[in-house]
């Protein structure tokens, strides 16, 4: 089957551009349901927000799954400061050094969304001699809001309130060398790949072996995305990112299989399955242990899911600040998964 690259990067790129902090996904699953419908498969919404398709397969006894995660790193108003500028706290684990200059939408209890950009708070090189110094960590960083507000009394006549969501900008850009720079690839990139993979499934170009699953979650971010599964899934393949640096295998051109993550080691004969499928199919791949790391596969296992996990995902430089990665990890990653279905 071939990767359809254009039409995957359209969707990355429209999936990219829509806000969805974890804790604020309602938009972004809201455009995923209606392109599932679209492709032909119905969907379940859980009282959680996951989103559920179910996909017949040729052995309808055995239900597989995959998961990717829609939620992205964010922010959150921590309070208002008397200048009317707006202090943070960090939802998930944002590199909060990256942030400094960056653009963002304020979004209120009532969605109202306010622009405004995440700042140093020693953000003049003319007045602070910090500036160059001073720590970006998040309680080092505010919000000046595009609008004329001057005081506390200012920004709460907006609106704005302590807890509202505070959403980054992307930054997407796609070469024409074919490298995908923007925030969020983690896990969105995947999430393109997972709906490419149903698209050719609904066309017939792809014959599952199994009854699948396929799980979008909302919560990965900060650990509980996938705690909960239906119970008649025997298997679950997370399909997230892979990390690179240090001593680690993986580039922006595999597709990643992680063997351990902080939550221990994934299961060894889906694991190994997995590596022979790439081997046996000249797909370009690493298998790698990622110890500051943990997946929706390792949040079901925590959840007592009774089942077979395994992770893989495309390689993803600068994980969690301004990310990188190319399409043939995304093809890579497509035809992986492919062999996995159909098998």
């Amino acid at each position: 089957m071939t990767f359809k690259k254009d039409d995957t990067l359209t969707f990355l790129k429209d999936l990219l551009s829509i806000n969805s902090p974890t804790g604020y996904t309602k938009e972004v699953t809201a455009f995923l349901k209606k392109e599932i419908e679209e492709i032909g498969f119905k969907s379940e919404t859980t009282p959680k927000g996951n989103l559920i398709v179910h996909v017949d397969g040729e052995d309808s006894s055995v239900t597989r799954a995959l998961s990717g995660h829609v939620d992205t790193l964010g922010l959150m108003v921590r309070s208002i400061n008397d200048d009317g500028t707006l202090s943070l706290t960090k939802l998930g684990g944002p590199v909060t050094a990256t942030l400094d200059g960056e653009y963002c939408d304020i979004i209120t209890r009532d969605d109202t969304v306010y622009t405004g950009t995440i700042l140093s708070k020693s953000p003049s090189g003319h007045v602070y001699k910090d500036a160059g110094t001073r720590s970006r960590d998040v309680d080092d960083l505010m919000v000046k809001i595009d609008e004329r507000v001057e005081s506390k009394e200012d920004v709460k006549a907006l609106g704005i309130e302590n807890g509202d969501f505070v959403a980054y900008d992307p930054k997407v850009y796609i070469t024409d060398s074919g490298f995908i720079k923007s925030r969020f690839l983690d896990d969105k990139a995947s999430v393109a790949v997972l709906v490419s993979i149903l698209k050719e499934i609904k066309a017939g170009g792809i014959t599952p072996k199994t009854s699948l699953k396929f799980i979008f979650t909302v919560y990965e971010e900060v650990g509980h995305g996938a705690s909960w599964i239906p119970e008649d899934i025997t298997e679950l393949l997370a399909v997230d990112m892979g990390c690179i640096g240090l001593d680690l295998a993986c580039t922006e051109y595999d597709v990643s299989i992680c063997a351990k993550d902080s939550s221990g080691p994934y299961d060894y004969e889906l694991t190994t399955s997995l590596i022979n499928h790439a081997k046996n199919n000249s797909l370009n791949y690493a298998v790698d242990i990622y110890p500051m790391y943990g997946s929706d596969a390792s949040a079901a296992l925590g959840g007592g899911a009774n089942i077979k996990a395994a992770l893989i995902g495309p390689g993803v430089a600068s994980s969690h600040g301004m990310e990188r990665t190319h399409v043939d990890a995304l093809e890579n990653t497509f035809k992986l998964i492919e062999k996995y279905i159909e098998n």
